[in-house]
């Protein structure tokens, strides 16, 4: 069993950063939009909250600010093997673009190295890179299974995400239980045979 080390051995640290000039003048828009809803912005229960929203959008966001290959560069190790290797059930929060709603799910990533690994968490952490921008969820979709690629060049990667969308859920068609899956495959995954042992691995409980 390959050994994962934490990242900071390899000069990868997250660390939340906030440009203040740029969060109060989002802060200022907010406290704008509040009056331009109705509500008055210097009541008690909404004083501090145009610099609340400000800075959690600042938080959601922050994933254009860093560099997902470099997250799973950062913890490379040479290992042969070419068993399929699976992550499941990562947790994953986004924005939608087109309404700047939230959607939430799970993301389940898997590849088949070439001689190449990385540490597990790694795939964690470039989902959040990814999912904390504005999204559709075919791009996520697309972008991670993209960046496992390229920073591995493993035999085959593949991607599954399964996300409820609240602009469906809270306007629009207003469909509380829907949710929607997006995939996309590589190399070995495009045969039928290794994207069924991926289904069924991903879907199966193992004994």
């Amino acid at each position: 069993m390959s050994h994962i080390h934490d990242e900071e051995e390899f000069h990868y640290k997250r660390e939340d950063k906030y440009d203040w000039t740029n969060v109060e003048n989002v802060a200022t828009n907010y406290k704008n939009i509040l009056g331009l809803l109705g509500e008055d912005a210097n009541r008690e229960g909404l004083e501090k909250t145009p610099m609340r929203v400000a800075k959690a959008m600042h938080f959601l966001t922050q994933g254009y600010d860093i560099d997902p290959k470099q997250i799973i560069q950062s913890a490379i190790f040479t290992q042969e093997t070419q068993e399929m290797i699976i992550v499941k059930d990562i947790e994953l929060y986004s924005m939608c673009e087109h309404h700047m709603l939230p959607f939430f799910g799970r993301a389940h990533i898997a590849y088949i190295p070439n001689g190449k690994i990385t540490g597990l968490s790694k795939f964690a952490r470039v989902v959040d890179a990814f999912s904390r921008r504005l999204q559709v969820q075919e791009r996520l979709t697309r972008q991670i299974l993209d960046c496992v690629q390229e920073s591995l060049n493993p035999l085959g990667v593949a991607v599954v995400i399964e996300a409820k969308h609240l602009c469906m859920m809270m306007r629009g068609v207003e469909k509380q239980n829907s949710a929607t899956t997006t995939s996309a495959f590589t190399g070995e995954f495009e045969k039928h045979s290794t994207r069924s042992e991926f289904i069924n691995l991903l879907t199966g409980k193992l004994s």
